[in-house]
């Protein structure tokens, strides 16, 4: 019998796969544990239908993150804060901070959760920092950091 899957079976297979198994396997257990379909036309329909749709989503935000790629790539980000002796910060700076100053400087809203500090920012200076805004684009930029007058 074939039988779509609903959810990553293992073993058997992934999640909108079709797969041949059984027909007491897929009766007594699949269908049971609402792990998968029957695979007739209406259903292979449906799941055609979403692979598409999903893909569709990929490549739409693909699109968007290379056009956030060309909005920011090289880009420089400089962020005023309070220090004291040899540079040193009262804190550190902190994702949130970079996609605040971001926000305020290019009005494009990027989330926090995508910047990649390979260190906490303790001092005044330069840092890189990357933006992984999609698996396949990441953005290199530059953060300045300066003393407060």
């Amino acid at each position: 019998m074939k039988v779509i899957l609903t959810q990553d079976v293992k073993s058997l297979g992934k999640k909108n796969q079709l797969v041949d198994v059984s027909d007491g396997y897929a009766r007594n257990y699949l269908f049971k544990k609402n792990l998968a379909i029957e695979a007739n036309a209406k259903n292979l329909n449906i799941m055609n239908d979403k692979l598409q749709s999903d893909n569709s989503k990929k490549d739409r935000e693909l699109i968007e993150a290379n056009i956030l790629k060309s909005k920011l790539e090289g880009k420089q980000i400089e962020i005023e804060v309070r220090a004291g002796e040899n540079g040193k910060l009262f804190g550190s700076i902190t994702s949130k901070d970079i996609a605040d100053a971001i926000l305020n400087k290019y009005k494009v809203d990027v989330d926090k959760k995508k910047i990649q500090l390979e260190e906490s920012v303790k001092n005044i200076g330069k840092t890189k920092v990357i933006i992984k805004v999609h698996p396949e684009v990441s953005i290199n930029i530059e953060l300045l950091i300066t003393e407060k007058a």
